[in-house]
């Protein structure tokens, strides 16, 4: 049997990277509010005293940035200069253009509808070029890698303990890792957990990293998935006051390793957060993910990656490719065209499909975009298991 380990981490919504996450899909949420059909790309970066809010938005309705920009900020915590970082005060600034009309040719009549095919899913191209991945596996019950699944609990639990005052020093910047032991593929223990988290200046180390391993870890580690050897490191540097955008500037996107699996699977370079769905970099990663976890469902494979890749302007994908990793039940190859013959794939049928018009993005800003069985997303429901298995002839 060969054995391996592997790694991922979370971090939580008062990450300086996931707070500009938070602000650019809060700023989408209220945009697509008011004006589905807008067209948002919409960046943030934020460091001590300042956020900017940038971008391409072109839309009919009016949204106030800036007073968004200060509601969320203060939501995920950072609402005093106690924090380090004050959402009532510190300085908010928007350089926003609207979208490129050369872009916007190849998203408004797609190649093919300008060829004369006048089916209605042909009328949108892709945003840009690019390739998308998405990935499942039967390691745990929402179909995710263990290591990234268990990152994001300790994650969540990190901000739950904190902002229903049961560990009432912490505040809101924190870091996760989890590290999993794979005996022939399948995860046997675990060997490390690594758990950061920013706290007030007066709180003595022992009761923070007693406190964090009885109310964060323990809670959201499976105890027989523990041993004598495995490592468990909280605030390794002894001292974690400074956090936020005080200790470190945060820019959107810049966590999309977080976002996805953990980097289990590939990842095509796109972020995903501030960007309307008409950028493939984020339906096509959705739609990817909801090919992947139904065929792992419909127990085609155990495992699962799914690649997509398109071209600006033009509708339907120019590749679709299935890998099992040798689990499936047959060749990549016929899965992927029964893949084809199940799903639409046209960016416009993606957003129908997925109802992507709606503003559900903010709370996926944090603690992973998939695996979300916490939250009403399209993506992650298994609704086409019988379709998969009769193209592929049951």
């Amino acid at each position: 049997m060969s054995k391996m380990l592997f790694t991922s981490e979370s971090v939580t919504e008062g990450h300086p990277d996931k707070v500009c996450d938070r602000i650019s899909d809060a700023i989408l949420d209220e945009i697509i509010r008011n004006d589905p059909q807008a067209r948002v790309a919409c960046e943030t970066f934020c460091t001590t005293g300042s956020i900017t809010v940038m971008g391409e938005i072109t839309t009919e309705c009016y949204v106030d940035i800036p007073q968004i920009a200060r509601d969320v900020v203060c939501e995920i915590g950072y609402n005093c200069p106690e924090a380090g970082f004050d959402g009532n005060t510190c300085a908010v600034m928007t350089a926003i253009d609207k979208q490129s009309p050369d872009i916007a040719l190849g998203v408004d009549n797609s190649l093919e509808y300008k060829d004369g095919e006048n089916d209605p899913y042909n009328l949108n191209g892709a945003g840009d070029q690019g390739m998308m991945f998405g990935y499942a596996c039967d390691e745990t019950p929402e179909l995710m890698p263990l290591s990234i699944s268990l990152a994001h609990k300790m994650a969540r639990r990190l901000t739950e303990v904190r902002k229903s005052g049961e560990l009432d020093y912490l505040r809101p910047d924190g870091k996760t890792q989890v590290t999993v032991e794979y005996d022939d593929g399948k995860p046997s223990r675990i060997d490390a957990v690594v758990v950061s988290s920013q706290h007030s200046a007066d709180v003595e180390l022992s009761k923070l990293r007693a406190d964090i391993l009885e109310k964060v870890i323990k809670p959201t580690v499976p105890s027989e998935l523990f041993d004598g050897n495995t490592k468990v490191y909280i605030n390794p540097t002894g001292r974690f006051v400074v956090g936020g955008p005080q200790g470190d500037t945060g820019l959107t996107g810049r966590k999309i390793i977080v976002d996805t699996y953990g980097g289990f699977a590939r990842h095509g370079g796109g972020a995903f957060s501030g960007k309307d769905p008409t950028k493939v970099d984020r339906s096509a990663a959705y739609a990817a993910r909801y090919i992947a976890k139904n065929i792992v469902a419909a127990g085609i494979a155990s495992k699962c990656e799914v690649q997509l890749a398109y071209a600006i302007g033009v509708a339907h994908p120019v590749s679709v490719m299935v890998d099992t990793f040798g689990t499936g039940v047959c060749d990549d190859e016929k899965i992927a065209e029964a893949v084809k013959k199940v799903f639409d794939l046209r960016p416009a049928a993606i957003i129908d499909t997925l109802k992507l018009r709606r503003p559900i993005y903010q709370e996926l800003s944090a603690y992973g975009h998939m695996g979300r069985t916490d939250l009403d997303v399209e993506w992650e429901k298994t609704d086409r298991t019988e379709e998969l298995k009769k193209a592929l002839g049951n």
